[in-house]
């Protein structure tokens, strides 16, 4: 009888744990499902930035373009109005990192201000895609990338292209 009732245990346990497993698995769907909530939602306010700030608005109407930019700035506002936020966890190199590498970004985006060349922009993106970077790369920035957590490795990288692409966008306005 003995022998039943830890079978039981043992089939008991077996179940839990393969129900924690399929829990798991929707945990890390959630999250995905949360990390591409968030990109569309950084997408969508460069899109609106984008049209806010295009020159070929002179040629329409006064109206037309008071219109146009009263739209824009209330899709802004009730994009604004969704958060999604998916936490990472990480250790205390992987934090010091995080803010290293934010306050060079930080730094390159004070100086794209005053110089819209952004060579130094690219610098900084080469050392985060994993692919050969067609130019050369900023190998401080790169190690203190390597050092963070995927997840911001992967917001770092994303960040670096939007800041690409509006630099891009504002040379061709």
């Amino acid at each position: 009888n003995g022998f039943f009732r830890s079978t039981s245990m043992a089939d008991h346990s077996s179940r839990l744990l393969e129900c924690l497993n399929q829990l798991e698995l929707r945990v890390e769907a959630l999250r995905e499902a949360a990390s591409s909530m968030e990109q569309e939602k950084e997408t969508l306010l460069e899109m609106i930035h984008n049209i806010q700030n295009r020159q070929d608005t002179r040629n329409v109407s006064e109206g037309e373009r008071e219109e146009l930019n009263l739209t824009a700035k209330r899709l802004m506002g009730r994009t604004l109005t969704v958060e999604v936020s998916v936490e990472t966890i990480r250790n205390p190199q992987q934090q010091e990192s995080l803010l290293h590498a934010t306050e060079m970004i930080d730094e390159v985006v004070n100086k794209l201000l005053d110089d819209l060349e952004g060579s130094k922009n690219r610098l900084l993106y080469g050392a985060c895609i994993s692919e050969v970077p067609s130019g050369p790369v900023n190998q401080k920035f790169q190690s203190v990338v390597i050092e963070c957590a995927i997840e911001d490795q992967k917001k770092i990288k994303r960040r670096l292209e939007t800041l690409l692409r509006n630099t891009e966008n504002s040379r061709n306005f």
